[in-house]
Formats: C-alpha cells, sequence, structure tokens
C-alpha cells in the first residue's frame, strides 16, 4: 500500500472546528485498508466536555464503528500535537501511528511535557511522526487565537 497523507482532511476538520468557535484542532481515523473511518474537529465548548479534543471526538466514532474499544492497525492524522490526555487514549486504543502537524510546547504530550509514549506504563507506544501540514496547522491557531485576542475574547484556551 501507497502512503497517503490524511492530513489535507484534518485540516478541513480544524477549520470546521474553528468556524464553530472551537480551537481549530481536526483529526482522522484511517483504518488499516486506508478508508477514513472517523473524522472530527474539536467540540469542547459545543458538548461543556473538557474531553471532547478532536482525538477523542474521532476515537469514540472509529471505536463505534469498528465495535471494539481497540483500534489495531489504525493511523491518526491530528493537526496538534496531542495532549497527554489524547496521547493516553492513542496508547490505549493502540492506535498503529500518529501523524501531527504543529507541536505543543505549552500542552502537549508526545514530544512535549508528559511524552506518554516514552513511560514504562504505556502500554503501547504508536510511531510517531511530526511536522506533517505542521505550518498550515500552525498558521490555523496562530490566526485563531489573534482574533480571540484581537476581539478581547480571553475565553480561547487549548484544545
Amino acid at each position: 500500500m501507497v502512503f497517503r497523507s490524511h492530513m489535507d482532511q484534518a485540516l478541513a476538520e480544524a477549520r470546521a472546528a474553528g468556524a464553530r468557535g472551537e480551537v481549530p484542532v481536526g483529526a482522522v481515523i484511517v483504518a488499516p485498508d486506508g478508508r477514513v473511518v472517523a473524522a472530527a474537529g474539536n467540540r469542547t465548548r459545543e458538548t461543556c466536555d473538557p474531553t471532547a479534543h478532536a482525538e477523542i471526538v474521532a476515537l469514540r466514532a472509529a471505536c463505534a464503528a469498528a465495535g471494539s474499544e481497540r483500534l489495531v492497525g489504525h493511523d491518526l492524522y491530528v493537526t496538534l500535537e496531542p495532549c497527554a490526555m489524547c496521547a493516553a487514549a492513542l496508547a490505549a486504543a493502540r492506535i498503529r501511528r500518529v501523524y501531527y502537524g504543529a507541536a505543543d510546547p505549552k500542552s502537549g504530550g508526545v514530544a512535549h511535557g508528559a511524552r506518554v509514549f516514552s513511560h514504562p506504563q504505556a502500554h503501547h507506544a504508536p510511531e510517531v511522526y511530526d511536522g506533517i501540514g505542521g505550518e498550515a496547522a500552525a498558521e490555523l491557531l496562530r490566526g485563531f487565537f489573534a482574533e480571540r485576542r484581537d476581539t478581547g475574547n480571553r475565553n480561547g484556551g487549548e484544545s
């Protein structure tokens, strides 16, 4: 099978999240055969749920579609480095590979902060590829937070 990035679709989900007033983060989960089985953007504000990050919303949909809490062989494309909560959920779901766009030095949990996958307590560590569509993802986030600062809305928060 030839590698095909699904970051464009994740970026589209991020743009849709931003249009809803959510922090613009998008995620796509791809089955081993290359089919997109779930796509989502952040929904924390809409659902009043601090766990409704794009990765978690996509994981829930993909697990429901698979009829399993495990997504062995599945890949995740996400526009922002997953936080520690999302990284732990990805490990629990046994995601095969994580492709992420922008690094998150403030709240990331993969290459920054907790570095969840490097801990012995992590039951599974997916392959991680960073920087895929990173500049486009970072620009979405910069624009979102700049607009919040310009309009005085300080309830931006992280993903």
